[in-house]
């Protein structure tokens, strides 16, 4: 479980640098296409939401009572939600530039709730089962 962590936080830090660099790089292309580098268009927005999650969620460690993979690995899976939000969110409930939603709002899926209510779920029994484990057991879950 500690090497999962690891690895998760290894792949939030490159997600979260690549992630910013796409959306430098996709402003200098605006400023080029279109003449301005931002625009608050929902897509670019949501970009920068995401962008600042996921810095969220890496600088959590830095907070002494939450340096723990049970925090970490839940406001990962949490935040993942930024990233669906923007790819998806954006194109299909919101409209702009760089969406595909226009005329009356599209109503939200009914697996959404169920894909919420099932992440909640998860969460729960992760609280529950990080709890039962030792002191010893949880010093060494500690996020790296």
């Amino acid at each position: 479980m500690q090497e999962l962590s690891m690895v998760n936080e290894m792949s939030i830090t490159i997600g979260l640098f690549l992630l910013a660099v796409g959306t430098f790089l996709g402003g200098v292309w605006a400023n080029e296409s279109w003449g301005r580098y931002w625009a608050w268009d929902p897509k670019e927005t949501w970009a920068l939401i995401s962008i600042m999650v996921y810095a969220f969620v890496l600088h959590l460690r830095l907070i002494p009572k939450l340096k723990n993979s049970l925090v970490l690995n839940v406001a990962s899976l949490w935040a993942f939600s930024s990233i669906i939000m923007t790819s998806f969110g954006v194109n299909y409930y919101l409209s702009g530039l760089h969406s595909y939603a226009s005329g009356d709002p599209v109503p939200i899926p009914g697996w959404i709730y169920w894909l919420v209510a099932g992440l909640l779920l998860i969460t729960i029994m992760a609280v529950f089962r990080y709890r039962k484990l030792s002191k010893k057991e949880r010093k060494n879950l500690l996020a790296v």
